[in-house]
């Protein structure tokens, strides 16, 4: 077996690691517990750039942890930990003359574990729900409250209207989700490793089987024709649990920017507003501007507001007033009366050959070099 040198031994002290570049391909080279050792450096996972990762000691040996998504891999044998059955390349490393020699090729291969079945395939797969004659309205809650001490929401109750006439008077089939009821994580920003690190489906989910924003990805992506949201508002805002859905929707966004994919075609959204002051606009404003952004297209006269306005500090009188309103029971309608409409007309555009105006990784400032 042929060694090439790679590396003088100083260059690597004790309790260190570093990548090296053997012909095309990226080696990581560690030196923990008096021993160097080499393995690939390429997680299997999404391709994060292991040697750049934490290392942990446990009583089965010594791991690289990857940096994008927490893949982990015995810096010895370049197995994963008990129960994972991914196996990372590994090199024969010896030292001569105070210098650092690998194997030309690895000694083991790198090989990743094949499962009998994969949980997210319909959405890796884009198995689409939503056809050319469905008719499907998706509600959305962003209400959070405690389930344990249930009360009534003008958001929530709102949306309930909606999906209801969407029943009634269109025939249409709908879900009502609310997040309050899901458990999910934060968006943890794996994009500011990487941007390859954000992917679809999102790491998140794939790394926790009973992740709450599954259910909310098939039924935004994969079924819905209409999309509903309703929030209250929050210090001019939309609430915290809007914001929470929003970041994790990012892995949508980021498949135009990486691949040059649309994952939402030919869906609409419509958005409902409450809160007991004004800032229905903005909170309207953030909301259109980040949907379109996913590939939504918006009815004319895209949402309902309801506000009593600055000084109406009176909030035990705001529910009494909401189901009261004639303008909201007006407004709801022919919000679901317009998205239908809307819904109806796009699904006759081809949306084979949508341009996306949006940035993309290959004009990427270090990807673009003028002459």
């Amino acid at each position: 077996m042929e060694f090439i040198e790679v590396l003088p031994l100083k260059e690597l002290p004790p309790n260190s690691q570093k990548t090296i570049q053997l012909k095309n391909i990226r080696v990581g080279l560690f030196h923990y517990n008096n021993e160097i050792t080499a393995i690939g450096n390429t997680c299997l996972h999404k391709g994060g750039p292991l040697a750049m990762g934490n290392v942990r000691f446990s009583d089965e040996g010594c791991f690289i942890t990857c940096p994008w998504h927490g893949w982990e891999y015995n810096i010895k044998t370049g197995k994963g930990p008990g129960g994972f059955e991914d196996q990372q390349s590994v090199y024969d490393v010896k030292v001569e003359d105070g210098k650092i020699l690998i194997s030309e090729k690895p000694v083991i291969r790198a090989r990743r574990a094949e499962h009998a079945t994969d949980p997210l395939a319909d959405l890796r797969d884009l198995k689409y729900e939503s056809t050319a004659d469905s008719l499907n309205v998706l509600g959305i809650s962003c209400t959070n409250m405690n389930n344990d001490l249930p009360r009534i929401s003008t958001s929530d109750l709102a949306l309930e209207n909606a999906l209801a006439d969407a029943e009634k008077n269109h025939k249409a089939k709908t879900k009502l989700i609310r997040l309050r009821e899901l458990m999910f994580r934060a968006c943890e920003g794996y994009y500011s490793q990487n941007e390859r690190a954000c992917t679809w489906p999102c790491s998140i989910s794939e790394m926790n089987p009973d992740d709450g924003m599954s259910p909310v990805y098939r039924a935004l992506i994969l079924w819905a024709d209409v999309v509903l949201i309703a929030t209250p508002i929050r210090w001019g805002n939309a609430s915290s649990l809007y914001y929470r859905m929003a970041e994790r929707l990012n892995c949508v966004q980021n498949q135009i920017t990486l691949s040059d994919k649309v994952l939402v075609k030919n869906k609409v959204a419509g958005f409902i507003i409450t809160g007991g002051q004004d800032n229905i606009q903005q909170v309207a404003g953030q909301m259109s501007v980040f949907f379109t952004e996913l590939g939504f297209v918006f009815p004319p006269f895209s949402f309902v507001g309801w506000s009593r306005g600055w000084i109406s500090e009176d909030m035990e009188h705001n529910i009494s007033a909401f189901q009261k309103s004639k303008y909201m029971k007006r407004s709801v309608k022919e919000l679901v009366d317009n998205c239908v409409m809307l819904s109806k007309q796009i699904k006759r555009m081809d949306t084979e050959h949508m341009r996306t105006p949006l940035p993309k990784i290959e004009e990427a400032p270090s990807n673009v070099f003028e002459m």
